[in-house]
């Protein structure tokens, strides 16, 4: 037994049960439970779910949850956090917990922000306060959170970024990870590095590279899924995963749709997170073995299937496509918290068929039919304009 492990944690946090191409089915151990992977983690930001209890998610199979350590930070602030004795209690979740560092702010808050390399000074949207946050603090945040995967602070940078600038952006990620590292995290806490580089192939590698030789827990591969071509995700994933060390988790930041998850599933990635179900859902949106569906259309005014047939969550159990229909169209809260409810039962479900594709070695198989189900069906979301390249609303 580690002595970082006090908790019945094994020094070896990550174990590869099988693999099958580049297609792993993993353990990931964590001081609050054990989960495989792949996995996918919903998002909750602000110490929640959007629209779901946490006894709800902890039901319909959720393993390890997102919330962003800049954010709670902010508000409700840590000490609120610490009265409650750690972000867990805080939201009443007894499962794993991934926080985000703060340095995708450094992407979305671009105007509330001021980068050097001694860290970033946030100007609050909220209320004009201000926070310089450097690695060392984010650390120190997130040893207060009590998060089980602690990220390191990077900087995070549009797609479009030239290549000095994603090359800057890149040495300040590996010095900032250094800092990190060397300010470390708690006992029971992981530590995840984030591979950056921007459009760049060599970057990418580079990044990898450099990171691999450090520490780390487990590695992330960081600013993409941000309106980049699709087929220029998975290329820059490949060269990126190619060159991360095979033991350890490996982990893509934003990419939540079956498609994108099963592509990058073959690829070698093992963890995904993502608002797109949820804010789907908020949108009308649902997820079907037949792809996604716009309740919100007229179509189903008097359409008195479930959601999905095929599916056995208590939404599609108790509820028409008319009734969820109505409530969208009166602007019922309801709709958004069936559809959030049935969006997220269905990723949960969906990524047990892709750990067993992957033990059953057919996992190639499930990403053509994926594949498939999901470009034949585009023309049927909320609002295809809207979407980007891993289908989240660039509206919302």
């Amino acid at each position: 037994m580690s002595e970082r492990s006090p908790n019945n944690v094994p020094e070896s946090r990550f174990e590869i049960i099988c693999q099958h191409g580049s297609a792993r089915l993993g353990r990931l151990f964590t001081a609050h439970g054990v989960f495989e992977t792949p996995i996918f983690m919903p998002v909750g930001t602000n110490a929640n779910v959007k629209l779901m209890r946490s006894d709800e998610l902890k039901k319909i199979g959720a393993g390890i949850i997102l919330s962003n350590a800049y954010h709670v930070a902010v508000r409700p602030g840590l000490e609120v956090i610490e009265l409650h004795g750690g972000l867990h209690e805080f939201m009443a979740w007894s499962g794993g917990i991934l926080t985000d560092s703060g340095g995708f702010q450094l992407f979305s808050l671009k105007e509330f922000r001021k980068i050097s390399d001694d860290g970033v000074l946030f100007v609050s949207p909220y209320d004009g306060s201000k926070l310089f946050l450097t690695p060392e603090m984010s650390m120190e945040i997130q040893k207060v959170l009590g998060s089980d995967i602690v990220m390191v602070l990077d900087h995070c940078l549009p797609i479009e970024s030239s290549y000095k600038e994603a090359l800057d952006a890149m040495r300040r990620t590996h010095e900032w990870a250094k800092r990190c590292l060397k300010h470390g995290v708690k006992e029971q806490q992981m530590l995840f590095a984030i591979a950056q580089g921007g459009a760049f192939e060599d970057l990418r590698k580079a990044s990898a590279q450099f990171l691999s030789q450090l520490a780390f827990d487990g590695f992330a591969i960081g600013g993409l899924s941000l309106g980049e071509p699709f087929e220029k995700t998975l290329q820059l994933t490949h060269v990126t995963v190619s060159e991360l060390p095979w033991e350890k988790p490996r982990y893509f930041m934003g990419g939540g749709s079956p498609k994108t998850i099963i592509e990058l599933v073959t690829l070698g990635v093992d963890m995904f997170d993502s608002v797109y179900p949820t804010r789907l859902a908020r949108h009308g949106g649902a997820l079907t073995s037949l792809g996604r569906l716009n309740i919100k259309s007229a179509r189903y005014k008097k359409d008195l299937s479930p959601i999905d047939e095929r599916c056995d969550c208590l939404v599609c159990q108790n509820y028409t496509r008319a009734y969820i229909h109505h409530l969208l169209n009166r602007g019922e809260a309801l709709a958004g918290m069936l559809l959030t409810h049935h969006n997220l039962y269905y990723m949960f479900k969906f990524m047990e068929f892709v750990r067993k594709s992957i033990k059953e070695g057919k996992v190639e198989e499930m990403r053509k039919e994926v594949v498939k189900t999901y470009e034949e069906r585009r023309g049927n979301c909320v609002d295809p304009s809207t979407f980007d390249v891993d289908m989240s609303c660039r509206r919302c």
